[in-house]
């Protein structure tokens, strides 16, 4: 393992890492005190646990794990302003293990397993007289090695599995096998469903027995798609979990409605969460890094310059803007299902003033119709449909046709614009409808900040009802399946589905249509495809990637580990990179 991971042990780590993702926690400063004193005690150990939560921060809420996790998939792509960005991850664009997305991530979720299992190996000497909040704080440590190892196997695939703490330089490695991994991996998370607790009160963002479960029902899932593994147990396993976590979601429960799960009001202590990474604004020691949740700003249309706009925190901050939904992914949703406007907006209204049309916003803006001399058709210039009033609708980017485009006196915009006929992307001026999920206008930054205080939401109950029907599919049990995914399709207005009607193919758009920019999509394609076909139907869904292949199906081995080890041949990279 590289150099970087011994120092999650040393003091200044753990004096810097305290800060854990949790809510309120008991403030426990070691100083400059050793690792070995500071976790000697109950009261001191906690601060290991919660040393070992921080890794995720690096990943979740960020740039890298947003691309990471979302893109090089089918259902997103660069906007417009910022088309060869991160192309290496998006595009596959020179994809390679010295990008720097591919380090960073490597880096951290290593950092996270040696913090797991610097607690893990050390907790018999911390003192605990207490079996029960020994259990506890072993089963957070479990919860999280397996947590990073699944992010890790499902990334990398077979890569070194490393269950004591690396205190020193090493520069060896040796491949395990994905069975070993995965055994790990489940056995952590049966250690934590059973010693977990149901919550933590205030404390909501540590990981629970729901979490464990939450999480536990997502690997056996994944699990069973591998040509080595029982798949009727490993399908079985998925489902039951998932429909016990159904039937007792332990203080978790779906919204009514997809607009009320993903309401800035509600995104603090969600109820529909199982397992949270949380920010907060208040209570920034423990809770909080110095980058917060960035997502906020990532899938914005760039709104702010349209004529009567400027940028505000309720329409947020689009100079952040990186990624834009494909045309599949607009075109997934039925009508009548209301994730899509819970999860896309497609209008804004002036926020900055009283508006008049000139000649050369005409032309911009395709209001003359080739003429610079002619306002819109109907009112011409001086007509009252030369004026946006404050208030008034701005700017409308419809995934539906809209008529007349050059008469209405705010910009329009609709598919054909946005698209060519094949579904590559031909806009540029960043139009398309805002992703809405992770919009955070409560945030008490400035607008132009690209900090946020959002909690993320990483597992929850929606995705147990989508887990059971997939199993039950897995498992030949098509009418079992379809009155699982039924449920989530009520609540969102969708039709029902029979039996007949699922495949792997609809499974995927389902997913798209439900966890669209959930940090999943990638895993989801990983799961349900593999080799040429993976690659096929990104190129199929998504023809401004034209470069992937079926290798890609895991990513390359980080070069800087490589660069570290002295049997890098022997351990080898990824094949096809």
């Amino acid at each position: 393992m590289k150099k970087a991971l011994k120092y999650t042990c040393a003091a200044a780590l753990i004096a810097s890492a305290m800060s854990s993702c949790t809510k309120q926690l008991d403030e426990y400063n070691p100083g400059g005190a050793t690792a070995d004193a500071v976790w000697s005690t109950p009261q001191g150990f906690v601060t290991a646990v919660n040393a070992a939560y921080w890794a995720q921060r690096y990943w979740y809420g960020k740039e890298d794990g947003v691309f990471m996790s979302e893109t090089g998939t089918d259902i997103w792509i660069n906007s417009s302003n910022n088309s060869g960005y991160a192309r290496q991850i998006s595009k596959y664009d020179g994809i390679a293990g010295s990008v720097g997305y591919i380090n960073n991530t490597w880096k951290n979720w290593w950092i996270g397993v040696n913090q797991a299992n610097a607690g893990i190996g050390r907790i018999d000497e911390a003192g605990f007289t207490d079996p029960v909040e020994k259990g506890k704080r072993l089963g957070e440590l479990r919860f999280l090695r397996a947590w990073y190892y699944w992010h890790i196997v499902e990334t990398w695939g077979n890569t070194m599995l490393r269950l004591k703490e690396t205190a020193e330089f090493e520069n060896t490695a040796t491949r395990s096998t994905i069975k070993d991994i995965y055994d790990v991996i489940i056995g952590d998370l049966e250690y934590a469903k059973d010693n977990l607790p149901n919550d933590w009160g205030a404390e909501y963002s540590r990981a629970s027995k729901k979490s464990a479960l939450g999480l536990l029902a997502r690997v056996y899932l994944t699990r069973g798609y591998y040509p080595d593994a029982d798949a009727t147990a490993m399908f079985t396993k998925a489902r039951d979990i998932a429909k016990q976590l159904i039937a007792n979601p332990m203080g978790a429960s779906l919204y009514a409605t997809p607009a009320q799960l993903w309401d800035p009001a509600n995104n603090k202590k969600n109820k529909e969460a199982l397992y949270t990474i949380s920010n907060s604004s208040v209570s920034t020691t423990f809770n909080f890094d110095a980058n917060g949740n960035r997502e906020h700003q990532y899938f914005l249309a760039g709104y702010s310059t349209k004529p009567g706009m400027k940028q505000t925190k309720d329409y947020g901050r689009d100079g952040g803007r990186l990624l834009m939904p494909t045309k599949y992914l607009l075109t997934l949703f039925e009508p009548g299902d209301k994730r899509y406007d819970a999860s896309f907006q497609e209008q804004w209204f002036n926020n900055a003033g009283k508006f008049t049309w000139t000649p050369k916003n005409y032309t911009t803006y395709g209001k003359n119709n080739g003429k610079d001399s002619v306002a819109m058709v109907t009112g011409g210039p001086g007509g009252t449909n030369q004026v946006i009033d404050t208030a008034t609708l701005a700017m409308w980017v419809s995934r539906n046709p809209i008529a007349n485009k050059s008469t209405l006196n705010y910009c329009a915009f609709d598919l054909d614009d946005i698209y060519d006929g094949t579904g590559k992307v031909k806009d540029l001026f960043g139009n398309f409808p805002s992703f809405r999920k992770f919009m955070d206008p409560n945030r008490s930054t400035d607008v132009t900040s690209q900090v946020g205080f959002n909690d993320i939401i990483v597992i929850r109950l929606a995705e147990m009802y989508m887990i059971a029907g997939e199993a039950e599919y897995k498992l030949g049990n098509l009418s079992a399946a379809a009155d699982q995914f039924n449920v989530i399709r009520n609540r969102a207005g969708a039709p029902a589905i029979a039996g007949t009607d699922i495949n792997p193919s609809w499974i995927l758009d389902e997913r798209a249509r439900e966890f669209c920019g959930e940090h999943l999509r990638f895993f989801d394609l990983k799961r349900i495809l593999r080799g040429d076909e993976w690659a096929n139907w990104i190129k199929s869904k998504n023809p401004d990637i034209t470069l992937v292949k079926a290798p890609y199906w895991v990513r390359p081995i980080s070069q800087t580990e490589l660069n570290g080890l002295i049997n890098a041949t022997e351990f080898g990279q990824n094949s096809g990179y």
